[in-house]
């Protein structure tokens, strides 16, 4: 959607335009952008601009000047506006039905201000118990209407306050969702916090807004703002720490100050513990001290654990392999012996290779001779997914690594997790086995290895060649790097692996070597095509026409699914989704649907949880037992959507029901295409991969490696030739700042 900058000319000068919400043309919910018609006094507009909570029936007066675009003709971009409160009945209720206010519909505000007339407002605002007499009202809907009533007053004023300051109102909504009422305090208090509290807001926003309040462009708040939100953006780059000369040479680029004052900071943010100058390879270095301190915790335990003295396998273990190599009816090779073995004999073994390679098979070994030693095994993964595709291909329980160590979340912050399984009450078992290692970052393996005991072994296992984990850190790779923890990478393709040519092309392409394609008996394709417009038409065809068509068994919800490099553009997941939603699911009159932003949600639609949320609750329609947590990309269908209260329900794994409010719809996204990011941990029964053009930091080998060993049963390629082959070249893996593997090798010996 075009905003008001793509436009011709400004037509007069700043003015005043009040009138009523007729309709919503767009509105996105993420940061206010809205276009209306407006009914002002003998005349309907289109006003464009910034109105967060934007509702048909609210009146507001807009400041701004009339423009003419290009493509839409006469607008008026307001750039400040404040809401007129109704004062009529026909307005109010036209208000209340507007939907601004949860629980209220057009039913409910035709009977609120059928009883309350034109005091409604002030009912709302002084006497909310009144709703009580309407019928329909009981104590949990008058609450809800309460609530949302008080929040849209308090928003407006906080909106109001800022306004003077020069701070958006999508700044300022996001402020709120924050700080509630309290926001004006917090900002006034230190508006650098804002970049660490409100997502999405970061240093430059935060700096404009403390440059209005006064803070000195040298200060050290500003200074100390400055590094820390550097050394932010390195984790969000997947590093752990920033070389010091990168670090300042930044730092004097964003802030405009002199090296002197940049030193003088760090000195003071080393001396109060928010940062640590290391040395990780002879080099000065600075790393956010809660990274410095995982890293150490990471070395330090896993160095306790691969010296600790191990319960005593009291069998021969060859002849525990001949066993469950006959109740398994499977034939081990030399390698995957060596490597049962070894992970046996050791406290910590790393285990590593691509599809085919017998990972899942020595994990079935490994469990199996456990058992029969009467160990107690933990088996784990990072995501939900991953565990349940552990479980059933090995037929051991999974879980997560976060419920495998119990966590908690505090009452007042989802994100704010801990683990019931740590240093001072750690697990009660004698193996802990974790798959799908590449995805683990940092912070999440110290939880890990602080919580097992001495003379637990633990196999860490995974493909060090797929992308690194979403989270800063580089863990799989420097365990392996650091040639101090035994290890084994396993390279033979089995015979049942070589008949699939997903697996044969996948490790041609880890190889650097283009893929085969043959034209008959294979699970791998390219439909070659040119254009994006092009690729799309082929990527909606195969999902809706020819997937489901050719294979009965192939359901095109739930077993195909599109992976894709990236977000943005005709090709990216968020386009993708767009066109797919409509060919797959497209609207109805049976089909309840929701407006969120720039997304249409409706019942039945593939969708994903795009954040950890340890709080959010779900019920299990199996045996109604309850729990809490849902997790970045677990996948799910919406089943109800709720009209009056607006509130979306998605079961997950088949069984499992949350509800999602409005305030947490942003968690949610659709899923019919995905990044390949996303997609880690995950295996699904086919996948479509469109080929085009991207940046040179995601057309990358392991990207596509990663995206095709996805697939289960079949992949197909859709797009460029030449393209696919520019990905299998660009070996261009990112290399991330990280100190693991310096601190095992510099301290082995010190254990």
């Amino acid at each position: 959607m075009l905003e008001a900058a793509e436009t011709e000319c400004a037509m007069d000068e700043l003015i005043n335009k009040r009138g009523v919400i007729n309709s919503i043309v767009f509105h996105n919910e993420e940061n206010g952008y809205t276009i209306a018609r407006v009914d002002g006094k003998g005349e309907r507009f289109t006003a464009v601009g910034h109105l967060p909570g934007a509702r048909a029936g609210m009146g507001f007066e807009f400041s701004g000047r009339w423009i003419v675009h290009r493509n839409y003709g006469e607008q008026f971009a307001f750039t400040g506006y404040r809401e007129i409160v109704p004062d009529t009945k026909d307005d109010i209720e036209v208000f209340l039905a507007s939907g601004a206010i949860r629980g209220i519909g057009p039913k409910m505000a035709k009977a609120i201000v059928g009883m309350f007339g034109d005091k409604t407002l002030e009912v709302l605002e002084h006497e909310p118990h009144r709703l009580l007499d309407v019928d329909g009202v009981g104590k949990k809907k008058q609450a809800v209407i309460s609530e949302s009533f008080a929040e849209h007053r308090e928003f407006a004023g906080v909106v109001l306050y800022f306004r003077q300051y020069g701070v958006s109102p999508v700044a300022a909504m996001k402020l709120y969702r924050e700080y509630g009422a309290l926001a004006v305090d917090a900002v006034n208090e230190n508006p650098y916090r804002i970049i660490d509290d409100v997502f999405g807001i970061g240093f430059r926003m935060a700096d404009a807004i403390a440059m209005k309040l006064g803070v000195e462009a040298n200060g050290e708040c500003r200074i100390r703002a400055g590094l820390v939100y550097i050394l932010r953006r390195g984790v969000a780059d997947g590093n752990t720490f920033l070389p010091k000369e990168e670090l300042k040479e930044k730092a004097i680029l964003l802030l405009d100050v002199t090296g002197d004052e940049i030193e003088d900071t760090l000195f003071s943010l080393i001396l109060d513990g928010t940062v640590d100058a290391i040395n990780p390879d002879g080099s000065e270095a600075i790393a956010l001290s809660v990274f410095r301190v995982a890293e150490q915790s990471v070395s330090a335990n896993l160095l306790r654990l691969s010296k600790a003295s191990l319960k005593a396998i009291m069998t021969d273990t060859d002849g525990l392999i001949r066993a469950t190599e006959e109740s398994s009816g499977i034939r081990l090779s030399d390698n995957q012996k060596s490597a049962v073995k070894s992970s046996l004999d050791s406290g910590v073994f790393v285990i590593t290779g691509g599809p085919g390679t017998g990972k899942t098979t020595i994990i079935n070994a490994i469990t199996d001779i456990l058992s029969h030693c009467g160990f107690r095994t933990s088996v784990a993964a990072p995501t939900g997914r991953a565990a349940k595709r552990i479980t059933e291909t090995t037929g051991h329980p999974a879980s997560t690594i976060h419920r495998l160590l119990e966590y908690t979340y505090g009452e007042d912050d989802d994100e704010a997790m801990s683990f019931g399984r740590n240093a001072e009450n750690r697990l009660e078992c004698d193996a802990v086995i974790v798959d799908e290692a590449s995805m683990i970052d940092v912070l999440l393996m110290k939880a890990l290895v602080e919580a097992i005991p001495d003379g637990v072994r633990l196999i860490v296992v995974g493909d060090a060649d797929q992308l690194p984990p979403v989270g800063a850190g580089n863990v799989l790779r420097d365990m392996l790097a650091c040639e101090v923890l035994p290890a084994v990478r396993l390279t033979e393709i089995f015979r049942q692996a070589e008949e699939s040519m997903i697996v044969v092309n996948a490790h041609r392409i880890d190889r650097g070597e283009y893929p085969s394609f043959r034209h008959e008996d294979t699970d791998f394709f390219m439909l070659r095509r040119s254009g994006d417009a092009n690729i799309l038409r082929t990527v909606i065809d195969l999902c809706v026409n020819r997937l489901p068509g050719h294979f009965d068994d192939f359901d095109a919800l739930r077993d195909i699914q599109v992976l894709t490099p990236m977000k943005k553009g005709v090709l990216g997941n968020i386009n993708l989704n767009r066109e797919l939603q409509r060919a797959l699911n497209p609207p109805s009159p049976a089909r309840v649907e929701k407006t969120y932003g720039e997304r249409a949600f409706r019942e039945g639609d593939k969708v994903m949880q795009i954040k950890n949320n340890y709080a959010l609750k779900w019920v299990s329609s199996e045996d109604f037992s309850e729990g809490e947590g849902v997790f970045n990309g677990d996948m799910g269908y919406i089943e109800q959507i709720d009209d009056d209260f607006g509130s979306i329900t998605v079961v997950y794994d088949e069984v499992k029901h949350v509800t999602y409010e409005t305030d947490k719809l942003d968690e949610l996204e659709h899923a019919y295409a995905v990044t390949v990011h996303k997609s880690q941990g995950s295996e699904f029964p086919a996948v479509v991969i469109p080929i085009f053009a991207v940046a040179p930091t995601l057309a990358t080998r392991n990207l596509i490696y990663t995206a095709i060993t996805r697939g289960k049963r079949l992949v197909v390629l859709v797009g460029s030739e030449d393209r696919l082959r520019a990905m299998i070249d660009n070996d261009r893996r990112k290399d991330r700042y990280s100190a693991l593997k310096f601190l095992l090798r510099d301290n082995y010996d010190v254990f």
